[in-house]
């Protein structure tokens, strides 16, 4: 039978069991499908050893006879050429797509290496971060205020809001309302932030319709305590019973227009009158919603004692599902002469308690720039320890004289 004793590929000789190719792999062709009358030799052209496969198609034998071991050529017909491809300089190539580049990462306030997660904390050192509540300001004309977490508190659970309207008749008014979250309570900063916005827009609507300070005060506070009840109907698992701990907040409030200011509360938060004649007395303005009070008042101990106690801040009215009854405080003043209304959390006046140690700490030009001094009253309760979340608001008086500028058409 006729056999192969050479690839032809790549004309390496070939053993004759030889299925393969040893140099370059080819499959070799078994003897029964070899043309009748083909040689022993190698049907490809003879080439020296490991110079590789023939650059193209090899004629047939001088015979004519087709060569069984060669790729036949393509059919007739004509060529199909791919389309051409832009290159760079082509007008349409399109410039690779780029992606926008994202905000940068904020980097951690402590370590100032690690990144901070989505949860505030930094993925380097695991340092909680600021929250933007963890400390605020805001100035308008006629009033300013600022707060900060303090020292010792995971979070700020005061919270405040000022505002400028005007009178029916042009008048000028500023608005301040300061509230406190009851730490021991569910939800405390919530409770303070729904206290203080709707407090804001009670006085807001109230003043632009021509209604008296004390009227608008009292209301204000009514509503400001529905709005912390409401809270405790959003937890399906609280109610509006005491032993459910609802939300709870105190709050006081404050409206200075032409020669008169306003002051209402509940709680223990305060207002202060600082004159701008230090030879004058200071004066505080509310009195406590607190254990201490009572007992005050009750003749039972004197303000030293009762302040010494440890039962001092449990305080006896409050807003929210769990106050027995809500009595708002209120009360209109006419000083004199020039100085600030200043209100305030207890996080300030634990560390100046008395209107002399307020007035002694509060700047000169407080009038003149009450940013600054709201920056310096909390400062004084940072420096004193930072015990609590402390806000402090600071009205300057004679309010403006000029007209508001969102005062109504």
């Amino acid at each position: 039978m006729p056999q192969l004793t050479a690839c032809p590929s790549c004309a390496e000789p070939l053993e004759p069991d030889d299925k393969f190719c040893g140099l370059c792999g080819a499959e070799l062709p078994s003897p029964d499908s070899l043309p009748a009358g083909s040689t022993t030799g190698s049907t490809a052209p003879s080439k020296p050893p490991g110079s590789g496969p023939p650059a193209g198609p090899e004629p047939g034998p001088a015979s004519g006879t087709p060569d069984a071991y060669h790729l036949a050529p393509p059919a007739e017909g004509p060529a199909v050429q791919p389309p051409p491809q832009p290159t760079a300089t082509d007008p349409r190539a399109k410039p690779p797509a780029m992606e926008a580049p994202g905000p940068p990462q904020a980097l951690c306030v402590a370590c100032g290496v690690g990144g901070v997660d989505a949860d505030g904390y930094c993925e380097h050192c695991g340092h909680a971060q600021p929250r933007p509540r963890d400390h605020q300001e805001q100035e308008l004309e006629g009033v300013a205020a600022v707060s900060d977490r303090g020292l010792r508190h995971h979070r700020n659970e005061d919270a405040f809001t000022v505002s400028a309207t005007a009178l029916p008749d042009g008048t000028p008014a500023v608005v301040a309302v300061v509230c406190d979250g009851v730490s021991s309570a569910y939800r405390p900063d919530d409770a303070s932030a729904a206290a203080a916005e709707a407090a804001n827009e009670s006085l807001l609507e109230a003043l632009q319709h021509g209604a008296a300070f004390a009227d608008a005060m009292h209301d204000a506070l009514l509503t400001a305590g529905q709005a912390v009840t409401d809270l405790a109907a959003e937890d399906p698992g609280r109610g509006p019973a005491p032993h459910h701990n609802a939300p709870a907040c105190t709050c006081v409030s404050a409206i200075a227009s032409g020669k008169v200011f306003t002051v209402g509360w509940i709680g223990d938060s305060r207002a202060y009158w600082i004159p701008d004649d230090r030879d004058n007395p200071a004066a505080r303005l509310t009195e406590d919603d607190s254990w201490a009070a009572r007992m005050v008042l009750a003749g039972l101990m004197s303000e030293q004692e009762a302040y010494a106690d440890p039962r001092a801040h449990a305080i006896t009215g409050w807003l929210g599902a769990d106050a027995a009854e809500l009595e708002p405080h209120t009360a209109s003043f006419e000083p004199d002469g020039p100085g600030v209304l200043v209100v305030c959390t207890d996080g300030l006046w634990n560390y100046a308690e008395s209107a002399a140690e307020l007035a002694s700490v509060v700047p000169a030009d407080a009038r003149t720039n009450p940013l600054r001094c709201a920056q310096v009253l909390v400062g004084v309760a940072l420096d004193g320890g930072g015990h609590d979340n402390v806000t402090v608001a600071v009205l300057p008086f004679p309010a403006p004289s000029g007209r508001a500028e969102n005062e109504p058409a």
